[in-house]
């Protein structure tokens, strides 16, 4: 469902957002592409079990876990900080997972880094069993192909499609279907410039552009700036936004209209990529920082 901003933009600018949030409640927006693929590949290849990886306040450790549920699978999530252990009850995300059935190995930040060397999985392999691997963040041709179906054809009126970028995954997805009239441009989540390579392993066309001063300080930084923009756009438009991904993709899009970015007259589409269970973890550490807190519900 693409949605109409309620703000007034200059030079007859137009913004819409596509809410992949609502695709589903518990596995949402990108995740819900990127798994669908894997999913039915896992059942191709009779596995049991899915195996992945991600961080203290993961989205996809939630949404893999909610669809291992759904779907009949075991769920097995490797998650990085041995620190979090015994702290599962006070972390949000990790309890959902939990409450969904998934089994947790924690390991150190160090061992995480090697989480595609064959040595590292073929352990995993001796400790678990036999699994469908999913990486981290979905990121796989079987997520790309979910991806390339985030657009339709009621889009092809946009000029210009924005989206957050973590892995790489989304973005390719949505650069391999646009049309030839169309540019990408990706606001990544991290500092750096190294997605570029990542992207380019699956793009299939060079119209996307990535723009890299939206990270507020990189991966799950975020300032009382973004926290109180994130909480006007829900009270304008009552769209939320999570604080990791779309809120500074959403932040960044509209700070450029304002510097004269984008040309006159251009339609520019949002892609709107969930990850809104993230917000109670990070209201938690707001809060211990007696910081602002995110005002939605969620």
């Amino acid at each position: 469902m693409n949605q109409q901003l309620s703000i007034q933009f200059p030079n007859s600018i137009t913004v819409q957002i596509k809410r992949e949030d609502l695709l589903h409640p518990f596995i949402s927006g990108n995740k819900f592409r990127k798994l669908k693929y894997n999913l039915l590949q896992a059942v191709a290849e009779n596995k049991k079990t899915l195996l992945t990886f991600g961080g203290a306040y993961s989205n996809h450790i939630a949404a893999a876990a909610y669809a291992g549920k759904e779907q009949g699978f075991k769920t097995i999530g490797i998650i990085r900080g041995e620190e979090l252990r015994n702290k599962i009850s006070e972390n949000p995300t990790l309890q959902f997972a939990q409450d969904c059935g998934m089994q947790f190995k924690f390991v150190t930040r160090e061992a995480y880094r090697h989480k595609t060397e064959d040595v590292f999985l073929e352990n995993l392999k001796q400790e678990f069993g036999d699994f469908y691997l999913v990486p981290e963040g979905g990121t796989n041709e079987f997520a790309i192909k979910g991806c390339e179906e985030i657009l339709t054809l009621e889009d092809a009126q946009f000029d210009f499609i924005c989206c957050a970028v973590g892995t790489g995954g989304t973005i390719s997805g949505l650069i391999n279907s646009i049309l030839p009239h169309q540019k990408v441009l990706g606001f990544p989540a991290l500092k750096g410039d190294f997605l570029k390579e990542d992207i380019r392993k699956f793009a299939r066309n060079q119209n996307w552009e990535l723009i890299t001063d939206y990270h507020f300080g990189g991966y799950g930084k975020v300032n009382p700036e973004l926290i109180a923009f994130i909480n006007q756009f829900f009270e304008e438009n009552k769209i939320p936004l999570d604080p990791i991904y779309t809120g500074k993709m959403v932040f960044g899009v509209m700070d450029l209209i304002q510097k004269n970015y984008f040309p006159e007259n251009s339609k520019i589409l949002l892609i709107h990529t969930g990850g809104l269970q993230g917000i109670a973890g990070m209201n938690i550490k707001l809060k211990n920082k007696h910081l602002p807190t995110i005002a939605i519900d969620v």
